[in-house]
């Protein structure tokens, strides 16, 4: 029997036993950066989604074909125009042996859509949720939402007991960096459960014998996982071909093709719809961390548009990237319901444009100086790198300002930026998402609109035509509303997007991971052979 640390809030040590972990082969996983939360309603990016989807569940899922699926729940119908009926699975236990109940799906909704919660989103259109019995939930619409399905997976579901008895009824304040037991902590449904957790250091699930699913045909045998940070590339990816990592979500591009040609070792190669782009500050009336005093140049159309000119996309995937990743002009990536292919034309590099256009701004002389925010981890940090010179040439000079994955989100919700390189997924894998995220002006706290919006982008007829696109029930109007957005977006070069990126994920030859579109890590679909 073999004793593990588990690592609490306020310092607290406990040792528990866990027979499993001595029986067996756990699956090994680096990558550069560690999740920045536990908490499921807190930080909704990716890298904590990809860990939490594996320990929470929510009322339906995405099954091995990607197509939504009963979880939590067991079926849902719709009474009335403005309901939606869900029955719940019953003998569901949390990973501390409490039943799943009704009572646990209407705290977990409230606790989603508070103003400290990210995840307001996945209960778009949601007034109220009220328990009709034990394994019985009405949603109650206080508007329609066409894609209720596709949010609701990305709804993870919490224990009301277990909240309330550790004191974590609200999310945890993530912008002011506060820490809680939910922070540190998981009681989920999942197939896996949290044993140990030390951030940026390791942190240690096994399998939950007790899972609901537990004897699906899609189901492999990972029965532990040693998650580790490993923030140097080339450590990194030593470590995986040395056979003491068996898998890395994250490979560089510079080294996706050392790693096909190494005996032991697979590449899966995947799109996502995840656009990777830079924002401007288009609100300040002066522009922070700059040389420039009394003006904001980038409220100035003229300078927008010469940036987007003198940004040489294909450049950046050929020398950056090495081929992986695709130019393009859009917000919304392909792959995602909503995406425009015939709208999809990147803008052509065109210096002489650029000049001329800041010149007729009343920067053609000296130009000026501006602090760029930038992830330090790849592709962050390298982009950054390039687009620095491109820029130059046009009279814009950069400096750059690397920033921790785990701190800049804190900066960029303050504001506190000019302009800086980021990348959008769509976990509902429909256009909505990015769009309101993004282009929407930023809403009253708590209201979920603009929440990536750090730049402030406003334009009032944009958030008109969000505001039909959320509730639009007819595929081809909707579809006609958010083509709209696009061409308004690309015209108000309300962002300038770069490239949509190429997934990939590196693995020992022995490791079965079925790669996801959305390129999320669904481990229990793993296999170690």
């Amino acid at each position: 029997m073999r004793f593990i640390k588990l690592f609490l809030v306020g310092c607290t040590t406990i040792f528990v036993a866990i027979s499993p972990v001595a029986n067996a082969k756990p699956l090994r996983v680096a990558l550069s950066d560690d999740a920045t939360s536990l908490d499921p309603h807190v930080g909704n990016i990716a890298i904590n989604n990809r860990l939490l989807n594996n320990i929470y569940e929510g009322l339906v899922r995405r099954d091995k074909d990607f197509n939504i699926a009963p979880s939590l729940a067991v079926s849902w119908s719709q009474p009335d125009a403005k309901t939606w009926r869900f029955k719940l699975r019953p003998g569901v236990t949390f990973h501390d042996g409490s039943a799943f109940s009704a009572d646990d799906v209407v705290f977990s909704a409230a606790r989603a859509q508070n103003a400290l919660s990210s995840f307001k989103a996945s209960l778009q259109g949601v007034g109220a949720v009220k328990k009709i019995d034990e394994m019985t939930v009405d949603f109650i619409m206080a508007e329609p939402n066409p894609i209720m399905l596709l949010h609701l997976v990305s709804f993870q579901i919490m224990s009301k007991s277990w909240s309330t008895k550790h004191g974590v009824l609200l999310p945890q304040n993530y912008g002011d960096k506060e820490e809680t037991f939910a922070s540190r902590s998981t009681n989920g449904t999942g197939p896996f459960m949290l044993v140990s957790r030390a951030p940026d250091v390791k942190t240690v699930l096994i399998e939950n014998k007790n899972w609901w699913n537990r004897a699906a045909a899609e189901r492999g045998n990972v029965s532990a996982i040693e998650w580790t940070p490993i923030k140097s590339n080339g450590t990194r990816i030593a470590a995986l071909m040395s056979g003491s990592i068996d898998f890395v979500p994250d490979p560089p591009n510079q080294d996706r093709e050392r790693l096909k040609k190494t005996a032991g070792v697979t590449l899966q190669v995947g799109s996502e719809p995840r656009v990777l782009y830079l924002a401007l500050d288009q609100s300040r009336d002066t522009l922070l961390y700059s040389n420039i005093k009394g003006k904001n140049p980038f409220k100035d159309h003229r300078v927008r548009q010469a940036m987007a000119y003198a940004i040489d996309s294909q450049l950046i995937i050929n020398k950056v990237t090495r081929g992986y990743g695709r130019p393009t002009g859009l917000v919304v990536g392909r792959g995602a319901l909503g995406y425009a292919a015939e709208m999809d034309r990147p803008t052509t590099v065109d210096i002489p444009r650029a000049k001329a256009l800041m010149a007729q701004a009343g920067y053609g002389g000296g130009g000026f100086e501006v602090t760029m925010d930038c992830v330090n981890q790849t592709p962050f940090a390298e982009v950054c790198l390039a687009i620095t010179p491109m820029l130059a040439s046009i009279g814009i000079t950069v400096k750059l300002n690397m920033v921790s994955f785990t701190n800049i989100f804190p900066k960029l919700r303050k504001f506190d930026t000019s302009f800086y390189v980021m990348d959008y997924g769509t976990a509902t894998m429909d256009a909505y998402f990015p769009l309101e995220a993004i282009l929407n002006s930023v809403g009253a706290s708590g209201s979920g609109r603009g929440d990536g919006n750090w730049g402030r982008y406003a334009n009032p007829k944009v958030d008109a035509l969000l505001a039909r696109i959320k509730v639009e029930m007819d595929a081809a109007k909707r579809n006609a509303l958010i083509a709209e957005v696009l061409t308004i977006a690309r015209d108000d070069v309300a962002v300038i997007p770069i490239y949509q990126t190429t997934g990939a994920w590196g693995a020992r030859k022995n490791i079965d991971a079925p790669y996801a579109p959305n390129s999320y890590w669904y481990f229990y679909r793993f296999k170690v052979n």
